[in-house]
């Protein structure tokens, strides 16, 4: 073979190669549409991936009382104003001998109640805010432990909750790969029995081959192939060549031009083994579960392999570090929100409560114990009866 001859070839090739690249692109596109609007109608309502719903938030059963809660500062801060003119004075009371004392009582309770109050909202207040550094206040807890928060979650993350053993794992036990499968064998036969789509794709390939034929300068770059393919394959033996040759000489032209004029006639062969293309397409769904096996090991591979390279920790860290301050105190409020004002209301009621201890710490810590006693006991006698 002149390897002259050969570079020429490939040089008036490159051209026709191009064109031929753009109109199969150009096609790929056009089958994908037809696969596509098929897809669609042939869905099969098995299993999909759904994003599950948001957990419900936890709700008290008694939803009055955290408005009641609610109303116990505002109480405590007009019974402080109150015991600012008056507080009980002279107020006092018998009871078999023992003298209670109520002189000065209102402002001890509102006094106790508020710093309850205060000191639990100035503790959840400094979790989440100053957002920003500030010269005096400093950071908010969250905010300025952002970094270490991401480190942390990330890490128990990664090693505990997703890791590429665990995802394994998963995979192995729920047979994913296997059900997959076998939805997708039953999916594409639901696709290609269908009469239009066959006849769609028998027509989308009788225009593609017809297309390409017709372009008069990719039939010439195919013929110029066969042709040095046929040379390449005759090139030693030299009986064959002279029965080439011969076989020109009669024909009276030369082997490309005939090469060519056969290739004009490939649409219409085409177009009548088409019939072969059923027997091609039923035969597709058996193919693949016949293969099933080697499938889902290849796949099942491939996912490993993925898997084994997915770095979840710096996933998770790096994605949270991207939160600024703001963003993941308000995701925490968001999901806590109604607990974090139960804990501020009660400091304002346990407050009040330590105010009593403060007038009177016997009598106080009697009662309380009385009471209690009676809370813990009714809550294991219903919790018991409750299992």
């Amino acid at each position: 073979m002149d390897e002259e001859r050969q570079l020429q070839t490939d040089e008036q090739s490159n051209g026709a190669l191009e064109v031929a690249k753009e109109k199969t692109r150009r096609y790929a596109r056009h089958l994908w549409q037809i696969v596509s609007r098929y897809s669609a109608r042939a869905s099969t309502g098995d299993e999909v991936y759904r994003p599950q719903d948001i957990p419900e938030r936890f709700e008290y059963k008694h939803p009055l009382l955290l408005t009641l809660l609610g109303v116990v500062p505002y109480l405590l801060v007009a019974a402080f104003g109150v015991s600012l003119f008056w507080d009980f004075e002279g107020v006092s009371y018998s009871v078999q001998g023992y003298i209670l004392e109520f002189e000065g009582l209102l402002k001890i309770l509102s006094v106790s109640g508020l710093i309850g109050f205060l000191t639990n909202w100035l503790a959840i207040t400094m979790l989440f805010k100053p957002t920003e550094r500030r010269p005096i206040l400093g950071y908010g807890l969250i905010p300025a432990q952002k970094d270490r928060i991401a480190f942390r979650l990330a890490q128990a993350v990664s090693n505990d909750l997703i890791n590429p053993e665990i995802i394994k794992r998963r995979i192995n036990e729920t047979k994913v790969i296997s059900r997959y499968r076998a939805q997708a064998t039953r999916y594409i036969r639901s696709i290609i029995d269908a009469p239009e789509f066959r006849s769609e794709l028998k027509k989308w390939l009788v225009n593609y081959v017809d297309e390409m034929i017709a372009d008069q300068e990719i039939r010439a770059a195919l013929a110029e192939k066969i042709l040095l393919q046929i040379e390449e394959s005759v090139e030693d033996n030299s009986v064959e060549q002279i029965a080439l040759k011969a076989y020109s000489f009669i024909k009276g032209r030369e082997m490309q031009k005939i090469i060519e004029e056969a290739l004009i006639k490939l649409p219409t062969s085409v177009e009548s083994g088409l019939d072969k293309m059923d027997d091609l397409l039923d035969q597709l769904p058996e193919k693949v579960d016949e293969h099933s096996e080697v499938i889902e090991n290849m796949v099942t591979t491939l996912l490993y392999k993925l898997i084994n390279q997915l770095d979840v920790h710096s996933l998770v860290e790096d994605n949270l570090r991207e939160y600024d301050e703001q963003r993941i105190s308000r995701i925490i409020q968001g999901a806590t929100n109604e607990q974090l004002r139960y804990i501020q209301y009660l400091g304002a009621v346990l407050g009040t409560v330590g105010g009593l201890v403060i007038w009177k710490p016997a009598l106080s810590l009697l009662i309380l114990g009385m009471v209690a006693v009676m809370i813990l006991s009714a809550d294991a006698v219903l919790y018991r009866l409750r299992r």
